[in-house]
């Protein structure tokens, strides 16, 4: 393997990973059977392959063998539930694609894309939050970032007091907002592999503190806990990072609310790793 001479090597090595990947994205997209996939997990995510050959009047083969490239792609991310392999729709990659496209070119010319990433942000028929992405790092400086307020404070602006063993109690600390509860505890803590926690209580000062409505952040403290989990699976010269938030009724106000902010969430997270800085705050 060749050593490489500069900084300049390494950034062309990595500007050329992710035009494959982007190749990859668009190659899944292209196939109008693939599409119709995506279509199905929108209407209704957390399919098997079974109902997704159902739904789609397509044989088990055929539905695998595009599953496969949509999941190449990381446009698709699956999950064991028992004996089951769910299938879900995946927002990262083409979160990252109109980063770059839709952001810089004519938005009438990628109409389609744009709306493929509203509907893979808006995929709420499962009543759960799945959302993959790669990020060149190390499983302990993931977990790191995941667990460490020097790091949270960066690319969330919040931070955690616990002492991150299973039924401990965590304090929440936004801005200058802070919930302590007892409800809010962690559930599981596997350095390096898996981190799990219930999500926090949201009271007056939470609607006071973001500028909320206060009947709408009732409506919210009114809605079942909610719980989180990170599950960190060595990649490569990456680490797979797989959230998932569920715990939500059906019709939950607060599963929309997240939905919106995970995405920022993590591809700020997936910046600083990669790059040492955070996404620069929306304008």
């Amino acid at each position: 393997m060749p050593i490489l001479n500069s900084a300049t090597d390494g950034l062309h090595i990595e500007r050329h990973r992710r035009e494959v990947f982007v190749d990859e994205v668009f190659k899944a997209l292209a196939d109008p059977s693939r599409r119709r996939l995506l279509d199905s997990l929108n209407e209704r995510n957390g399919q098997t392959l079974r109902e997704l050959g159902a739904e789609l009047d397509m044989t088990r083969q055929a539905v695998s063998k595009h599953l496969a490239v949509l999941e190449a792609a990381n446009l698709v991310t699956t999950l064991r539930r028992g004996r089951e392999k769910l299938h879900y729709l995946n927002a990262e990659p083409v979160n990252a694609i109109t980063d770059r496209w839709i952001n810089r070119y004519d938005r009438g010319r990628v109409h389609a894309l744009a709306d493929l990433k509203t509907a893979l942000e808006t995929a709420t028929m499962s009543n759960e939050f799945v959302y993959t992405t790669y990020i060149k790092t190390t499983p302990v400086q993931l977990w790191q970032a995941l667990t460490d307020p020097a790091f949270t404070n960066r690319y969330w602006g919040a931070s955690f007091d616990t002492d991150w063993q299973p039924g401990s109690e965590m304090v929440w600390h936004q801005r200058d907002w802070s919930s302590t509860d007892p409800a809010q505890v962690v559930i599981a803590a596997d350095p390096y592999r898996t981190l799990s926690y219930t999500w926090h209580t949201f009271d007056p000062a939470f609607a006071e503190k973001f500028g909320m409505n206060s009947e709408e952040v009732a409506k919210w403290s009114s809605e079942p806990r909610s719980k989180v989990t990170f599950s960190l699976e060595p990649a490569g010269e990456t680490v797979k990072l797989t959230v998932v938030h569920d715990g939500f009724a059906p019709g939950s106000e607060v599963l929309l609310g997240i939905s919106e902010g995970w995405p920022a969430i993590l591809s700020s997270l997936k910046t600083l790793l990669e790059t040492g800085d955070v996404l620069p705050e929306p304008a």
